[in-house]
């Protein structure tokens, strides 16, 4: 499941930057009457699989400091600008960190798999048929003006984001068929797939609008004033395009529950936007920013050598990761029809050359990602299907790469010399049985048309890892041309499947569920703005999704998980990258965080500024 809200541990697809959960103490459950629960016993968390690490009553979670002061400036840099403080809809370029002025029902602890505690929210009732699931909300919840939240803004949210707003909403919640206000507290989804586990908790993510407030004011329409929310910050100075402020509330209605404890530290948070990304890492090194995500290996490695990283007062910090890698890859949009043979796309994939660009470009930084869900238990096994997995893929055969059942899937490998004759060979051969031949040093087909396409890019940055993949292209005659666009035309482009082959990022959880319909399913692939950036279509893997999302036990999971795995992996929808298992972090040595790290290693809300340290005072 990837949170819709907030960029958490089971993130937002297109958090590649950075911007970058929540039980309050939790009281213990009053028991639930006959007539409240319908036969579903009241409890303050929800666990997909059933184990909750944090009992009723706890303090804090164990990767927050309840006693990080509060207070100072955190300034951040973005690239690109912004023309919107909607980020609920798909026109417009959202400003960067806006979800910190809202508040969803739940929110995901950060060192489990998959278990969510009340925000908005303060109980659920789940039906022990799984039919329907209720949430209790919190008497306390308020609107930033002060106004009452109440069960009718949870209707109305959710009915608004699921009709006017991004695909992935309607997407995402497809399997509920009713919801509806049982009182001013209480709201009640009727879920129309009772297999489907992960879908009480799905309905969680849903950021809760402000019904009155909307209904002087259009929803799908882009917009600089801020929309009402619920959430800790609201939203201070705005430079449009240039820069915004967060400004923490200290009437936020939710400041004093447990999952909260520890967290919101920063008085303000200023995101400055950057059309060049080599001038934000010198606006880190010289003051003008405070802390940076680092990206770029090289510049990891080279890149801040400074006075101020000399002397200590700039430093560089790795925090590792715990929880699946993404998949980044070079995607074919298979709407293309050139592209539609799945022998040329396995072909184009002995172009890339990790092993030379890993030692040349990337100082060695990386590993080759070879799964979906690289860095798991939920990647497929390097070894032929189990017996389990057969029992998922055999009856889906017919529509599966027969690849699947036969062979263990490996991307291209090649000695880092920068010399990959044989596999350009094997390349060649693949074109060849697809009828595509070397004519006059120009790769054509029977009917005499010539193998071109583009790669659409967002970041001057990827140019040179791309450049060498485009320089193999060339040498079996196919002319691929990089397009570097500004952040704004490349949104549009991308929401509207206006490329050739693009860079994507699919970020995963350790409980995948609803949200891959919306990556890999046929009807996402027909869908506006959806996050099937491949237009994979089809029916096999719809139906491969479908089992994962009605996973029944955490071994059925990773049974489907793997099966899903190597249906993708033979698809040849994309070139496999590279990824790292940690994430690099810059600042000032001004800083601190709780010793105990989140599975995601970085969260920015448990950050603080340390009064302690020299380069804080």
């Amino acid at each position: 499941m990837t949170h819709l809200n907030r960029p958490r541990p089971r993130a937002h697809f297109f958090a590649i930057f950075a911007l970058m959960g929540a039980v309050f103490c939790l009281p213990t459950a009053r028991p639930a009457t006959a007539s409240e629960s319908g036969g579903g016993k009241l409890q303050p968390a929800l666990s997909l699989y059933g184990d909750v690490k944090y009992k009723p009553g706890f303090d804090h979670f164990d990767y927050l400091d309840p006693k990080a002061p509060k207070g100072g400036l955190v300034r951040m840099a973005a690239i690109g600008t912004f023309d919107s403080l909607n980020p609920y809809i798909l026109k417009g370029n959202p400003a960067g960190n806006i979800y910190l002025t809202f508040d969803t029902l739940t929110v995901q602890s950060d060192d489990e798999p998959y278990t969510l505690y009340g925000l908005l929210a303060d109980g659920f009732q789940l039906a022990p048929d799984r039919s329907y699931v209720i949430y209790h909300l919190r008497p306390e919840a308020k609107f930033a003006d002060g106004s009452k939240l109440t069960a009718a803004d949870v209707v109305f949210s959710f009915n608004l984001l699921r009709q006017q707003g991004r695909p992935i909403y309607a997407s995402y919640w497809a399997d509920v068929s009713k919801i509806e206000a049982l009182d001013p507290a209480r709201v009640k989804f009727t879920l129309a797939n009772k297999n489907n586990r992960e879908l009480p908790m799905v309905v969680g993510s849903l950021p809760v609008l402000s019904q009155k407030w909307f209904e002087s004011r259009k929803f799908d329409e882009t917009s600089l004033s801020p929309i009402l929310g619920s959430g800790p910050y609201q939203v201070g100075a705005v430079d449009p395009g240039r820069a915004i402020t967060y400004e923490r509330r200290p009437d936020y209605w939710g400041r004093d529950l447990a999952v909260n404890r520890g967290r919101f530290n920063f008085d303000q948070i200023r995101i400055d936007y950057y059309r060049d990304d080599t001038v934000a890492l010198e606006a880190l090194k010289s003051g003008a920013l405070d802390l940076r995500i680092e990206p770029s290996s090289k510049n990891w490695a080279i890149g801040y050598e400074s006075p101020a990283l000399a002397s200590g007062k700039l430093v560089k910090t790795t925090l590792p990761t715990r929880f699946p890698a993404p998949m980044q890859g070079l995607v074919y949009n298979l709407r293309r029809p050139i592209f539609a043979d799945a022998r040329v796309r396995a072909a184009l994939a002995y172009c890339f050359d990790f092993e030379w660009s890993n030692q040349a470009l990337f100082y060695n930084a990386y590993k080759r990602t070879d799964s979906y869900f690289m860095n798991s238990t939920l990647a497929a096994p390097k070894s032929l299907p189990s017996k389990a997995e057969l029992a998922i893929l055999t009856p889906l055969k017919g529509g599966l790469p027969p690849e699947v059942f036969s062979q263990i899937y490996a991307p291209p490998k090649s000695d880092g010399s920068g010399v990959i004759r044989d596999g350009l060979k094997q390349a060649i051969n693949l074109l060849s049985q697809a009828g595509w031949v070397i004519k006059n040093g120009k790769l054509v087909n029977e009917a005499g048309q010539e193998f071109t396409f583009e790669i659409l890019l967002n970041n001057p940055l990827l140019e040179r890892i791309i450049l060498p993949f485009t320089g193999n292209l060339e040498r079996i005659g196919i002319r691929a041309k990089i397009r570097t666009v500004d952040p704004s035309q490349y949104q549009a482009r991308v929401d509207k499947f206006d490329y050739d082959m693009m860079v994507g990022l699919f970020t995963q959880s350790l409980s995948p569920g609803n949200e891959q319909r919306n990556y890999w399913s046929s009807a996402a692939a027909k869908t506006d703005g959806s996050q099937n950036l491949s237009g994979l279509a089809n029916p096999a893997i719809d139906k491969l999704v479908e089992i994962l999302i009605n996973s029944r036990s955490r071994k059925d999971l990773e049974s489907a998980s793997h099966a899903l795995d190597r249906a993708l992996l033979w698809s040849h929808i994309l070139i496999p990258m590279y990824y790292i298992d940690a994430v690099r972090v810059a600042h000032w040595n001004r800083y601190g965080h709780a010793a105990t790290l989140p599975w995601q290693g970085f969260d920015l809300e448990g950050w603080y500024l340390d009064p302690t340290k020299i380069e804080g005072k």
